[in-house]
């Protein structure tokens, strides 16, 4: 058995040489940025990025926080549009095409992304009214076929 008892609950105890005081207080557990801001992108990962892509001299503490927010924002709006396109088209997977139909039927997220092509994704069905056939005379002005009066 260990002297510290500690040994089946998974807390980890400090070493008697603490700085304050006699030790003795549990270790905590780590919790990572992500869980604390409740994203499911990496706060840590992100911040390391910023301070590696050299953007600023220095990086907040706040700035990867707000950028995988509104990265998962953005991930889960268009995933969510593209989800219902492949519903819409009867399909369980979500391929380019509906990425592109999801996007592009989205008055934002079109304008967002206005300049970018997605590969595989097609075009948007569009037939110019100019060239779809004429109605004919006949067809305009034939009257509809009168309805029979109901009994009371």
């Amino acid at each position: 058995m260990e002297a510290g008892g500690g040994g089946a609950t998974g807390k980890v105890r400090k070493g008697a040489g603490g700085r304050r005081g006699g030790g003795g207080g549990l270790k905590k557990k780590p919790v990572s940025r992500s869980v604390k801001a409740g994203l499911q992108f990496p706060v840590g990962r992100i911040g390391r990025y910023l301070k590696k892509g050299r953007y600023s001299q220095r990086v907040g503490t706040g700035a990867p926080v707000y950028l995988a927010a509104v990265l998962e924002y953005l991930a889960a709006e268009v995933l969510e549009l593209a989800g219902n396109a492949a519903r819409d088209n009867k399909k369980n997977r979500i391929i380019p095409r509906h990425f592109l139909l999801a996007v592009r039927n989205d008055e934002e997220l079109g304008k967002l992304l206005s300049g970018v092509t997605i590969a595989h994704g097609g075009v948007l069905p569009n037939i110019n009214p100019i060239l779809l056939p004429k109605k004919t005379q006949k067809e305009t002005n034939e009257p509809k076929s009168p309805k029979s009066p109901k009994k009371s």
